[in-house]
């Protein structure tokens, strides 16, 4: 009993996923993508903080930072340098609501060209590490066309690069019940028996913004029965901030990402989904950095950035170029600002664990410290010197978990 009990937790708890998750998602629309975008975008972002914060110490004044003006110099360096090296690290090529509803033949066109320019990125080494497209939702009314569109993409794509892109996904959009999710689940195993791909190649990000999709009709949470819907395809679950706080009643003008509702839906998701290996993400800010908003909106993205990371959500998304600035200066600021009691709990940790040995029983803990410098590197808002003043090694910081170290160490 008791072993087919712990069988069954492994299988639906393996743990947390291993490997990279990018700090935030970019989307814009499908018919704008190009092979340049994310580099375009990089330089969009540049050019508006050259505008509005040429300094350091201008940028640290808008954001709330200029109390510390060592962490203000370090952050600004390191987001100037990830906005000139890496400016995007998930994008996303919208054809939902960023796109909005087009004739059959204009939207098959621009899936097929965007599907071409992805290939062309691929060849170009200018793909951002993360790519996908966020497609329809499957309702009676739009259902045929969202499958349409990636049908019409991915096919481009394969026969065009010979491949899918590394870390390719679908974003569902307002999943409401499980037969949203195999419906498309469906429809991508006959794309990959026709293209030759492998097995679940196809993965899946599920836009979490609707009631039914946090609780479902007979009450119970309804998370984890979406995530299984999609058959070992789903990698991540995002929330929607404007839709879900629209559809639960609240006026637009306190539709935010700190609004109580959704502070309980993220709660409820990132509970139901820990331990599963699902990534999670936040939503956006809507306040568009264009003039004469540029500070406030900056402000505001700061500040939501920071209230999510606080909460246990390293990924969020972001609508505008000029949103990055304010993206990775919050990632940055929150990783560097914990960096030397992170460096001395995770060193003091090991030294305990290895005298401990196999008695050891803290090992959560020291998986979340290993997770922070993860997630601190693979970001930029590290380096790898600081980084292994832990005592790591690069070949530790390079995906293993606080066990398999330990274990290694041990030998």
């Amino acid at each position: 009993m008791l072993k087919a009990a712990n069988a069954k937790l492994a299988r639906l708890y393996p743990g947390d996923a291993i490997g990279r998750q990018p700090v935030h998602t970019f989307i814009a629309g499908g018919d704008t993508f190009t092979r340049a975008s994310a580099l375009r975008a990089g330089e969009e972002a540049i050019k508006t903080l050259e505008t509005f914060a040429p300094t350091a110490q201008a940028f640290a004044k808008i954001v709330g930072m200029s109390g510390d003006a060592v962490l203000a110099e370090t952050v600004s360096a390191r987001v100037l340098t990830k906005l000139e090296r890496e400016p995007i690290e998930d994008f996303r090529i919208d054809f939902e609501d960023g796109y909005g509803t087009r004739p059959d033949a204009e939207e098959d066109g621009h899936a097929t060209a965007a599907a071409l320019e992805v290939a062309a990125a691929m060849t170009d080494r200018t793909l951002p590490p993360f790519i996908g497209i966020r497609i329809k939702p499957m309702s009676r009314e739009l259902h045929a066309r969202s499958l349409r569109t990636l049908d019409v993409f991915v096919t481009t794509l394969v026969k065009a690069a010979k491949r899918l892109p590394d870390n390719f996904a679908v974003t569902l959009t307002k999943v409401m019940a499980p037969a949203h999710v195999t419906a498309v689940a469906k429809r991508c195993t006959a794309l990959e028996r026709k293209l030759k791909l492998k097995r679940n190649a196809i993965r899946f990000e599920l836009m979490i913004e609707t009631p039914q999709s946090i609780f479902a009709p007979d009450g119970r949470v309804a998370l984890l029965g979406l995530v299984a819907a999609g058959g070992g395809r789903v990698r991540g679950a995002h929330f929607g901030v404007y839709d879900y706080t629209a559809l639960c009643g609240i006026t637009a003008a306190w539709q935010h990402p700190r609004h109580l509702a959704c502070d309980i839906a993220r709660e409820i998701m990132r509970v139901s989904l820990a331990q599963t290996g699902v990534m999670i993400a936040d939503g956006s800010s809507n306040l568009l950095p264009i003039p004469p908003h540029v500070p406030a909106a900056w402000k505001r993205h700061f500040d939501d950035v920071i209230h999510s990371l606080v909460t246990g959500y390293y990924q969020g998304w972001d609508l505008h170029p000029g949103h990055l600035p304010t993206r990775y200066a919050a990632v940055y600021a929150f990783y560097l600002s914990a960096l030397p009691a992170a460096t001395t709990r995770l060193k003091s940790f090991f030294t305990k664990a290895e005298k401990a040995g196999a008695a050891f029983d803290d090992a959560a803990t020291g998986q979340a410290l290993v997770n922070f410098f993860n997630r601190a590197l693979s970001a930029g808002a590290i380096t790898m010197e600081e980084a292994m003043a832990t005592g790591l090694t690069s070949a530790e910081l390079n995906g293993q978990s606080f066990r398999q170290i330990l274990a290694a160490r041990q030998m």
